[in-house]
């Protein structure tokens, strides 16, 4: 009996390991075929010294160079004037003649890129083009003849799906490395163009540039990013969709740079609780906070306010989704926005602009007084009304400062010098003219209620809920 019970154990145990066997993945195939199209990609940049050493914040150009030249006129011995700063990348062939993606930050300020072969061969490659806003670069050898890469497509990715990194972690050429795909269309901070795909694949500094494969040995993303306390992976990777990257490659192969569209908006998510102060059946497109002066959005007749369903007859689903849609347009072409304006669609005629090659962020603004010992309202709030001096320095003919936030504001985004425009409730927007009608409109919320108020921070707008009021 009991060896019975061993065999049937046995077979169970042998089925079981077998079965979880046959489940896991071979890359044998995919990385003999595909190994072959990766590159190693090492850059100098040639970095020029003073005669102090390379230390000092400042070249012989900085009237500070005269102070240390007085007292320190010598050159320290056997320090060069010039020194090279030598980095790793990745890169894969996607033309037989030679052209090769990679990343824009791999090959950016490099005085000379090198580009070395499975077989060993190198080659001094010419950057064609880089674009930052995607972190795109195409980069070209001169060869022929050469092992390029299948492209596939990531709309047909699928969350849990299995892929593969080869690249040069830490100088280490052709490592392989695989895992699953943890989510799709993700945004991370100043990234509005690239709808990232985000892995578990182990990706190190030197696997940058390099190709991410889908099953079928097809390209399917640019490794571009990790997410990393340490510096070093820790099972959060970043790909630039391959669509995306070829899209920009275009581009800068017909003419060296990336051309985008704008309209001259700043949007912001919609909330549940925005979508419900805005009458909206649910939270979906993206809310304009504020409209640039002059801005092909400001003379079509888009409002702050404002949430924009539709551009060019694709939906807005999520707030991201805008940037890429108005980018991808043609600079002069026409497009047909839709938005939501007062609990009803609006169609606006919109010509779109240029982006600027580089746009800087704007500096902020930051007021308000010190906070005084005034009572703080329903909100928790200490506000005071702006003078006209205030007023014309933040460019706002009404509203209100916050000028201090006690217990009550504990569950708000507001913050001391910010100033209160206007409150929205199911899409009606009043505007605020003084602390007695914005206490005065506060006082038809009770305890479970939200709103939502227009806010002036800095140079910026933005819309801030409210959620439970309670009396102080």
């Amino acid at each position: 009996m009991k060896m019975r019970l061993l065999m049937m154990f046995w077979t169970l145990l042998t089925a079981t390991a077998g079965f979880a066997q046959a489940q896991l993945p071979d890359f044998t195939e995919l990385a003999e075929k595909q190994g072959p199209a990766v590159v190693n990609v090492s850059t100098t940049q040639v970095m020029k010294s003073n005669r102090f050493g390379p230390g000092l914040p400042f070249d012989e150009d900085d009237p500070a160079f005269e102070f240390f030249h007085r007292f320190m006129p010598r050159q320290i011995p056997g320090m060069p004037r010039e020194f090279k700063n030598q980095s790793l990348g990745s890169g894969f062939i996607i033309s037989s003649d030679g052209h090769i993606l990679t990343n824009a930050h791999v090959v950016d300020g490099a005085d000379e890129v090198q580009v070395k072969l499975t077989d060993k061969r190198e080659f001094k490659a010419k950057v064609i083009g880089t674009d930052k806003r995607t972190d795109v670069a195409l980069i070209k050898i001169e060869a022929s003849g050469l092992p390029v890469v299948r492209l596939g497509d990531p709309a047909h990715l699928r969350v849990g799906e299995w892929v593969v990194a080869i690249g040069s972690p830490f100088g280490f050429d052709n490592s392989v490395t695989a895992g699953i795909v943890s989510a799709k269309g993700r945004s991370l901070p100043q990234e509005n163009f690239v709808p990232f795909i985000q892995t578990d694949v182990a990706i190190n500094p030197g696997n940058s540039g390099g190709p991410l494969f889908n099953m079928k040995g097809e390209v399917v993303g640019i490794n571009s990013q990790i997410y990393s306390r340490s510096g070093g992976y820790m099972g959060v990777s970043f790909a630039i969709p391959i669509d995306v990257a070829m899209e920009v490659q275009s581009q800068l192969r017909s003419g060296g740079k990336v051309s985008r569209g704008r309209i001259g908006v700043a949007i912001q998510e919609v909330t549940r609780e925005l979508a419900d102060s805005f009458g909206l059946a649910k939270p979906q497109g993206a809310l304009v906070a504020s409209v640039e002066k002059g801005t092909p959005a400001d003379k079509a007749g888009i409002e702050a306010g404002d949430v924009i369903l539709k551009f060019d007859g694709k939906t807005v689903i999520q707030s991201n989704d805008l940037p890429r849609m108005v980018g991808a347009t043609r600079p002069g072409s026409r497009a047909v926005v839709q938005v939501w304006r007062k609990g009803a669609t609006k169609d606006l005629t919109v010509t779109v602009a240029e982006m600027p090659d580089d746009k800087g962020d704007a500096p902020l603004r930051h007021g308000g007084k010190s906070p005084d010992k005034g009572v703080p309202n329903k909100l928790g709030l200490v506000l005071s009304e702006p003078t006209a001096e205030q007023r014309r320095q933040l460019g706002v003919d009404h509203g209100v400062v916050v000028e201090d936030v006690r217990n009550g504001a504990a569950r708000t985004d507001l913050r001391p010098g910010d100033v209160i425009l206007a409150l929205i409730n199911k899409g009606a927007q009043t505007d605020v003219k003084s602390i007695e009608q914005f206490n005065s409109l506060l006082a038809k919320f009770d305890k479970t209620s939200t709103a939502t108020l227009l806010v002036r921070r800095g140079d910026s707008q933005t819309f801030i809920t409210i959620r439970g009021m309670s009396e102080k």
